[in-house]
């Protein structure tokens, strides 16, 4: 009796050191994605597929930017039309360059919580992007007249909803809203009138949504790749044409003495492809 009471003890022991590191593997499995953590991200910035964009005129200072900017002669001043891009040249058949995708980073700190497979969770963002955006309008001068915008920074807060199949993998979506700080610029070929630029850094409202991967590479850290799209409201930018040097016959001081340039899409969109990483708690 003593043989058979022994082999069993000594299985139970056995079993016992077997299960040990499975129950210990399914207990940190259900701990990953769990907890607070702080991180970063590095990636690129790709401007959306070419609009129809323009420059909208008010030229009698009622604030309705649909007037139409003509010669003494009743002739369209910007007959050679609108060009999405940066100008090469003041000739308008010379056309445009590219928007310019560039970089982007930002530091990122959030929290998750794990339910079975599934993780919710939220996260506070402060990104900046290098990419520009442009928009050229062309006069029969000729003169080209460029408004450029870019992202200077913007604060973001965000939720998230993923899936986790265990071994240290989730994917999951992401969206919410942002607060950004738009720089716009303008520039010109023409030397005659006096262009006066209102609201260059201007801070404006938007939101983002995308999705991604995240990877467990070490017990508190995880590399992922996200992608979001961004779009915020900027329609406070105006440039203001005066007389300058030109006289009271210019196209621009015809109808009230001055005219207000602004761009006809308020919307400044991006793509944001990212590397992440983040440490956690």
């Amino acid at each position: 009796m003593k043989t058979p009471i022994k082999f069993s003890a000594l299985s139970a022991i056995a079993v016992a050191m077997l299960a040990t590191p499975a129950f210990a593997q399914t207990a940190k499995e259900d701990t990953d994605f769990d907890g607070v953590y702080v991180g970063g991200h590095f990636g690129y910035s790709a401007q959306s597929s070419p609009r129809d964009e323009g420059v909208n005129f008010d030229t009698n200072g009622d604030g309705d930017y649909s007037d139409g900017v003509f010669t003494t002669s009743g002739a369209n001043a910007f007959n050679p039309g609108f060009c999405r891009g940066s100008a090469r040249t003041a000739i308008a058949g010379d056309g445009c360059r590219q928007d310019q995708n560039d970089i982007e980073y930002g530091i990122r700190i959030g929290a998750d919580k794990r339910y079975g497979n599934f993780v919710i969770g939220a996260l506070v963002e402060g990104s900046r992007s290098e990419a520009k955006d442009s928009v050229t309008a062309f006069s029969s001068t000729p003169a080209n007249y460029v408004f450029t915008r870019e992202l200077d920074y913007a604060i973001s807060a965000r939720a998230r909803a993923g899936y986790t199949p265990g071994g240290g993998i989730l994917f999951y979506g992401t969206g919410g809203a942002s607060y950004g700080r738009i720089d716009n610029s303008f520039r010109t070929t023409n030397g005659a009138n006096a262009f006066t630029p209102r609201n260059g850094k201007d801070w404006s409202w938007g939101w983002q949504a995308g999705g991604g991967v995240e990877a467990k590479i070490a017990n508190n850290m995880t590399i992922g790749l996200e992608y979001l799209y961004n779009t915020y409201t900027n329609d406070d930018y105006v440039v203001n044409v005066g007389p300058g040097t030109a006289p009271a016959t210019n196209p621009f001081l015809l109808r009230a003495g001055e005219t207000d340039m602004r761009r006809s899409d308020p919307n400044f969109e991006f793509h944001s492809i990212r590397v992440t990483t983040a440490f956690r708690f």
